[in-house]
């Protein structure tokens, strides 16, 4: 049973991106789904699908790599809040990453967004990863 199913999503994806994979598949969930909407329209993978077969489906990414020097899209992926410790953040007190080059992937009342877009709504809520 895994306890921590976000961090074992994003583990997927940096193990995947390691070992030079084209495809990742990931079995799915709701968080998930939104999570990899999310690094979608952030531009850090090349595309998705929800795949509805079994109990669960499945998510199959298309990973996104630079043409000619072959390095993924995502240099770094980290979990911030964890079950043993969640981490909560109001509007005015939203982290940056990279110095503004990374996003912030939260969950919040209003849905699964970037930090920036919490900005605009003026919503805070827990910090789920930070992406570079």
């Amino acid at each position: 049973m895994n306890t921590d199913p976000i961090a074992d999503f994003l583990t997927r994806i940096r193990n995947a991106q390691a070992a030079g994979h084209k495809v990742v598949e990931i079995p799915a969930s709701k968080l998930k789904k939104e999570i990899t909407r999310v690094l979608f329209e952030q531009g850090y993978i090349r595309r998705y699908k929800f795949v509805d077969e079994g109990p669960q489906g499945s998510i199959k990414i298309a990973l996104k790599y630079d043409k000619e020097t072959k390095t993924p899209a995502i240099n770094q992926i980290q979990r911030v809040s964890k079950p043993g410790l969640r981490k909560y953040v109001k509007v005015n007190n939203m982290p940056r990453v990279m110095n503004g080059l990374g996003i912030v992937i939260l969950s919040t009342p209003s849905g699964v967004m970037t930090s920036n877009e919490a900005k605009r709504q003026n919503v805070g809520g827990e910090v789920l990863c930070y992406v570079y």
